[in-house]
């Protein structure tokens, strides 16, 4: 049995499938659904709508087993497997690809940690707590524009980076996971798998950078494609009218 402080064969192979099934398949299919932003308001408010219109008990069985407990687990298991770690890419002897992406594989997480547990904050929790409008079209468009701090965008960069910490994360998660399970023995098969998952983190992260395009530009949105006046609606003002 494994000391408290050492890592366990069992744990640290669950711990890479739960990347992948069904951490990473979310991350996967919770990007893809945000790009009903390109959509406009009523797309991407009827994906919400979707979810909230199911029985209240099997969202929440669906949350708690199929995303939070795998989410918490992973993360807390993988923190424990970075205090462990020992980066050696400062020696000038080690400075070899495979650690390169070893460190950033281990940075990409911890990133990934602290801007899920906001993103969780400002969405699944404050929908709980102020209702279901703040995690909606309109409530992302401002959120993601007004400024913070003085800072015009600044949610904006932090999403930007917090995506491209995600799909960095599951990108490289996945060529390990595939070693680490025998799926990819021998170097042919490893060589061609690294070039799946560079494919897979430059279409993730295009992916997660156009569903927040779509709040800012929404050229599948019916207004969008109508000839008829666009009404657009700002924060305590009276709709105005964008045609000529």
């Amino acid at each position: 049995m494994a000391k408290l402080g050492e890592e366990n064969f069992f744990w640290h192979k669950l711990h890479s499938l739960t990347g992948i099934i069904p951490v990473g398949y979310y991350l996967v299919q919770h990007l893809t659904l945000n790009t009903f932003s390109l959509g406009g308001r009523e797309k991407f408010n009827g994906v919400i709508a979707f979810f909230e219109g199911m029985p209240t008990h099997f969202l929440i069985a669906l949350k708690i087993f199929a995303i939070w407990l795998p989410l918490i687990f992973h993360a807390v298991y993988g923190l424990f497997i970075v205090n462990r770690a020992s980066p050696n890419l400062s020696e000038k002897a080690y400075r070899w690809r495979e650690n390169r992406y070893y460190t950033w594989q281990r940075a990409s997480g911890i990133l990934a940690f602290l801007f899920l547990i906001y993103h969780m904050t400002t969405t699944s929790v404050a929908g709980k707590v102020k209702g279901v409008q703040v995690i909606q079209y309109d409530a992302w468009a401002g959120k993601l524009s007004e400024p913070v701090l003085g800072i015009p965008y600044l949610i904006l960069a932090v999403y930007m980076l917090g995506i491209l910490a995600c799909t960095y994360h599951f990108s490289y998660g996945l060529w390990s996971f595939c070693i680490r399970w025998g799926l990819t023995i021998n170097e042919n098969a490893q060589a061609s798998l690294w070039r799946l998952a560079n494919v897979s983190f430059i279409g993730l992260t295009l992916l997660g950078y156009l569903a927040l395009l779509g709040f800012f530009w929404a050229p599948f949105s019916e207004s969008h494609q109508s000839d008829g006046p666009v009404q657009v609606q700002l924060e305590h003002s009276r709709p105005i009218s964008t045609s000529p």
